[in-house]
């Protein structure tokens, strides 16, 4: 894994040169989620480029949606990108739909998978034996079509993270804000090119969500992969780069 970027407050990942491809994260997933879209479209010619969402540092009354776009949009004019595209799973895909919202004029596409924003199962309000190493992990692992891919190191990365009750307390605002911040009303009236990429075993954001995203969306297309979880750039990542690529070729991004 290539090391961060620490430059004007930001902490990011950037990889190759050309048109860019802005990775947001998820709630509970770091950069290495992404790890085969770094490794892949760099040849493409796109510079892949991510910065860590604040989800632990921002203030307990910033911890929510809307103000990690405008993070979005500070770090977007700190590097001055323009014709990106971004890809966001989970709680990244949500920001991604308020920057795209808030901030269109830079955007040429948007890449949801997994996401939220419209309804999303967890694991609780309270992390109900978030002391218990199994029921995260069982947890963990339900995140997944394939429990393997919950690997020892990520469920021990979890483990430790809701055991942290400062790290558990942001995660629980942010959680709420993202119900909160249902985005039924909003989505048609972001005309964005956009790529829906879900796991058809997505318990987390189940397949109903994925299709009432590409119904209310006005210009998206709906792609399914099988035999998978709530992460489909971890868990098929050769279909996930294809599907993509594929996509971005289409629509000429």
């Amino acid at each position: 894994m290539e090391s961060f970027i620490s430059e004007n407050g930001f902490n990011y990942r950037s990889v190759g040169k050309g048109r860019p491809i802005l990775i947001l994260h998820g709630l509970m997933g770091g950069l290495s989620n992404f790890e085969d879209v770094f490794n892949f479209f760099p040849q493409k010619n796109y510079n892949v480029i991510a910065p860590q969402l604040p989800i632990y540092t921002s203030k307990l009354l910033d911890t929510n949606v809307k103000f990690f776009a405008k993070f979005v949009n500070e770090f977007v004019k700190f590097k001055k990108l323009k014709d990106f595209v971004i890809v966001g799973n989970s709680l990244g895909g949500h920001v991604g739909l308020i920057y795209a919202k808030l901030f269109p004029n830079l955007l040429k596409g948007l890449v949801l998978t997994g996401s939220s924003g419209l309804y999303e199962n967890s694991m609780g309000d309270s992390y109900p034996k978030r002391e218990d190493y199994n029921f995260i992990r069982k947890k963990t692992e339900g995140v997944f079509y394939d429990p393997k891919v919950a690997t020892k190191e990520i469920v021990d990365e979890i483990f430790e993270t809701v055991n942290d009750r400062k790290k558990l307390i942001k995660i629980l605002a942010m959680a709420k804000s993202a119900i909160r911040h249902n985005m039924a009303k909003d989505l048609p009236k972001i005309d964005v090119e956009t790529a829906i990429i879900w796991g058809k075993q997505d318990t987390v954001t189940p397949p109903d969500v994925a299709k009432d995203f590409d119904k209310l969306l006005p210009n998206s297309d709906l792609f399914w992969i099988d035999k998978c979880g709530h992460a489909p750039m971890m868990e098929h990542p050769n279909i996930f780069n294809d599907i993509l690529d594929g996509w971005l070729s289409k629509k000429n991004l």
